[in-house]
C-alpha cells in the first residue's frame, strides 16, 4: 500500500537497514487520526515458507507491554482502589532491598518511573530459565545456568530480589534505570488488587474492550490462526552474522507484565487510540482522560528532550512536537509504538528478529509522512573538543548484574565504546558527562554518572545505568 510520494524512498532505505542487519521481516503501519493512511511489509514472517506479512500477523511485542501495564495500573486508579503514590509495600509487603527504610518509600510510581533505584538484576534470564531448557538453541546457556533456580512465580521473585547483594541506587524517585523487575511486580500489584491474573485483568479491561482480538499472552489463545510470524535469532556479527529460525518461544511467567504480550500492527494502532483521544476506542472509554495525560507525562529525564513516562518514552522537542514511544526487544521480537498526539499521528513496527532497526525504522517513516529527509534529525546535538586527560576520566568497564556489559577505551585521541558482541562505536562528546554514537542510521545518548567525591562510577546507557568494574558479565536476555 503505498500512496504517498514519499513511500518509494522510505521503501528502499528500510529495506536497505533490514538487509544490512539481515533481518527476515518487518511491518510499518501508520494512522491519521485513527484512519490507517500507510503500511508496507518487508521480508516475510517465515522466510523458509516464503510467506508474507500482513496487517494481522501476530509478533511478540517485548517491552510495549510495559505501557500496558501502566495502563492497568490506572484503571484501577480510576476505578478507586489505588493510587500510583501509595507506597509498594502496601499491596507487596513481600518486597524487600538491603535497604529497609528505602524500600518503605518506593512507590508504585517509582516502578512505573524506574526510578525505584533497583539495579539491573539477573531476574529475567532466571524466570525465562524453563523456557531456556525447552529451546534447543539455548542449551549452552542452561548448562551455565544449571546451578540456578528458575523463578516461577511474583513469591519468588520478591525473595530473589531479597536475596541479591546490591545498593539501591539513590533516594527513590532520584536515579532512572530501566527495572524488569519493578515492571514484573507492577503485575503482582494489579493481580492483588483486582483480584484477578494479570493477564485476565489485561484482556478484560483493554484488549477485549479495545477489540484487540489477536493479542495474547500465549499463542494457543489464537485457536488455530496459522498468521503468526516464526521467531529468529542469530549468532556473529557483521558479515559473519548467521540469521536462523528459533521457533521454541520464551516465556516468564512472573515478569509478563514487562515484556512478554503478543500483538499484531492492527491491534497496536487500536491501543494507540486510547492515547490519541485521551482514554477513548471508539465510543467504548478504557481510561480517564487524566489517567492518558499522566500515562503521557515526561516525568523523569534520561538524555535531552528524552523522558520516561508511565512504561512510554516521551520526547518533548520532536521536531517541534512531542513524540510518544516504546520499544521491545526480546528472542524473535523488535517492536516500536508511537505517536505524536498533538498532530493525531500513531504508528507501530513488528519485526522478528532481536534488536532490528526498529526506532530507525520509526524515525524515517515519520520524516517521510511529515515531508522532512528521512534521515533528519530531531536534535542537533553541539559536539565539544574533549581533552585526554578529560577522556580518561571515562575510561574502563561498566556492567550490570543483569549481566549487560560494554567498555571505555580511548584510542587514538577518540573515545570508543564496546560492546561484548565485539561491535564498537566512536563517542561524542556533548558536555556535562554525556556522549552520543551512531548505530544504524539513529543516534544514542550516554551520560556518565559520578559520585560525590567527582570520580565516574557508572553510566547510563541503553535506559540502564551500568556499575564501573573490571569484571564482564554474560550478555542479557534483553526486553
Amino acid at each position: 500500500m503505498s500512496t504517498h510520494t514519499w513511500t518509494q524512498s522510505f521503501e528502499e532505505y528500510t529495506q536497505k537497514l533490514l538487509d544490512n542487519t539481515k533481518t527476515p521481516g518487518a511491518i510499518l503501519a501508520l494512522a491519521q487520526d485513527g484512519a490507517l493512511v500507510y503500511y508496507q511489509s518487508f521480508g516475510y514472517s517465515d522466510v523458509e515458507q516464503k510467506t508474507e506479512i500482513t496487517l494481522d500477523t501476530v509478533f511478540g511485542i517485548g517491552s510495549c507491554t510495559k505501557s500496558f501495564a501502566c495502563a492497568a495500573i490506572m484503571h484501577l486508579q480510576d476505578a478507586g482502589k489505588l493510587s500510583v503514590h501509595d507506597p509498594v509495600v502496601k499491596y507487596l509487603p513481600e518486597f524487600r532491598t538491603p535497604n529497609a527504610e528505602r524500600t518503605k518509600q518506593i512507590t508504585i510510581h517509582h516502578f512505573m518511573t524506574h526510578t525505584a533505584g533497583l539495579p539491573p538484576l539477573p531476574a529475567l534470564g532466571n524466570s525465562i530459565k524453563r523456557s531456556f531448557e525447552a529451546d534447543p538453541h539455548m542449551q549452552e546457556t542452561v548448562e551455565q545456568m544449571k546451578e540456578i533456580s528458575p523463578i516461577d512465580t511474583y513469591e519468588e521473585l520478591m525473595d530473589f530480589i531479597a536475596s541479591q547483594k546490591f545498593d539501591l541506587l539513590g533516594e527513590p524517585g532520584t536515579e532512572f534505570s530501566y527495572s524488569n523487575d519493578a515492571y514484573a511486580l507492577l503485575g503482582a500489584i494489579i493481580e492483588s488488587v483486582s483480584g484477578k491474573p494479570f493477564e485476565t485483568y489485561l484482556k478484560e479491561i483493554i484488549l477485549d474492550p479495545a477489540g484487540m482480538t489477536n493479542s495474547v499472552f500465549h499463542l494457543e489463545e489464537l485457536q488455530g490462526n496459522t498468521d503468526i510470524a516464526m521467531l529468529y535469532s542469530s549468532k556473529g556479527t557483521g558479515e559473519d552474522k548467521e540469521v536462523f529460525p528459533s521457533p521454541a518461544p520464551w516465556d516468564a511467567p512472573p515478569m509478563r507484565a514487562a515484556g512478554f504480550l503478543k500483538s499484531t500492527v492492527k491491534d497496536l494502532l487500536k491501543y494507540l487510540e486510547i492515547f490519541r483521544t485521551r482514554g477513548l476506542v471508539g465510543n467504548t472509554r478504557i481510561l480517564s482522560a487524566a489517567s492518558v495525560e499522566q500515562l503521557m507525562e515526561p516525568y523523569v529525564e534520561i538524555s535531552q528532550s528524552h523522558y520516561y513516562g508511565y512504561g512510554l518514552s516521551v520526547h518533548t522537542d520532536y521536531h517541534g512536537a512531542t513524540l510518544v514511544e516504546h520499544g521491545g526487544n526480546i528472542k524473535g521480537v523488535s517492536a516500536e509504538i508511537f505517536l505524536i498526539p498533538e498532530q493525531g499521528i500513531t504508528g507501530a513496527i513488528l519485526s522478528n528478529l532481536v534488536e532490528a532497526p526498529s526506532p530507525t525504522i520509526m524515525e524515517a517513516s515519520l520524516n517521510g509522512y511529515q515531508s522532512r529527509p528521512l534521515q533528519a534529525r530531531a536534535i542537533a546535538y553541539q559536539k565539544q573538543e574533549l581533552s585526554a586527560d578529560h577522556a580518561n576520566q571515562y575510561v574502563g568497564t561498566f556492567a550490570t548484574l543483569e549481566g549487560n556489559s560494554f567498555t571505555i577505551s580511548y584510542e587514538d585521541g577518540t573515545l570508543l565504546l564496546s560492546k561484548l558482541d565485539k561491535a564498537s562505536f566512536s563517542l561524542s562528546y556533548i558536555g556535562e558527562d554525556r556522549f552520543v554514537f551512531t548505530q544504524d542510521d539513529k543516534e544514542t545518548a550516554i551520560r556518565f554518572i559520578r559520585n560525590s567525591e567527582g570520580h565516574v562510577i557508572r553510566v547510563l546507557g541503553g535506559f540502564r545505568q551500568l556499575t564501573k568494574s573490571d569484571i564482564v558479565k554474560n550478555e542479557g536476555v534483553h526486553t
